[in-house]
């Protein structure tokens, strides 16, 4: 049996708009297994993306536990978080975040300049991962010259050259059409079930989901297996 490769234990999450306090995430319990592919879903403002961060270490709970991999996250400090994120941790955003300027090559090898390695190594991985995207051929060029679709692959990419053991993903075919975004989501569905990544993704989109092996659903702070009526 997988193990668990990430845990929340009696998580809060609430933050302060002027004198009131808003609750966002409410003793929330979580287990994802090693080599899960989680689909999050629920109604905007539900707290999805503050669950997604708080896995990822861009967040940290107000009460709980954040364990990944063995580590308490929760309790590092901005320095072990960043460190530890940069070798953990691969975030795929809606909206692509590519450097206009650069390459699909060079923003791709962006994640390891936080890495000691030479320029060599860094091209070699950077083609090797343009490789399991399809994207060989688009290699030199940037982003404007790019497809929304090969954007995202570009993204996606970037974030496996480290080899993260967690893949995050923020609605990562919420900017495409329905033809590209299936094309994405079979991509994200093969690194997974050929490449044994643990992914976990927010989508409001019920295809996108149909392609995880595990969806819950995240309302008012709260997660179930099953829809809100």
């Amino acid at each position: 049996m997988n193990q668990p490769i990430a845990t929340l234990t009696d998580v809060k999450k609430s933050y302060r708009n002027g004198r009131h306090k808003v609750d966002v995430l409410s003793d929330l319990n979580l287990e994802v297994k090693q080599g899960e592919f989680l689909a999050l879903m629920g109604p905007s403002g539900s707290g999805k993306s503050t669950l997604l961060n708080l896995l990822g270490g861009m967040d940290k709970p107000t009460a709980g536990a954040v364990e990944v991999a063995g580590k308490r996250i929760d309790k590092m400090n901005q320095t072990q978080l960043a460190g530890w994120r940069a070798n953990h941790i691969g975030v795929v955003f809606q909206f692509y975040n590519l450097l206009p300027v650069l390459s699909a090559q060079k923003n791709v090898e962006l994640p390891l300049l936080l890495h000691k390695m030479s320029a060599a190594e860094r091209r070699k991985r950077a083609a090797t991962v343009l490789e399991i995207v399809d994207l060989t051929d688009r290699a030199g060029h940037r982003p404007a010259e790019l497809s929304g679709g090969q954007q995202q692959r570009v993204a996606i990419a970037r974030a496996l050259v480290t080899d993260p053991m967690l893949l995050i993903c923020d609605e990562p075919t919420g900017d495409l059409d329905r033809s590209t975004a299936d094309e994405i989501m079979g991509l994200l569905e093969t690194l997974n079930r050929e490449y044994g990544k643990t992914i976990i993704m927010v989508t409001h989109d019920p295809k996108a989901a149909e392609h995880a092996t595990h969806i819950l659903y995240l309302d008012k702070g709260r997660l179930s297996t099953e829809a809100a009526a």
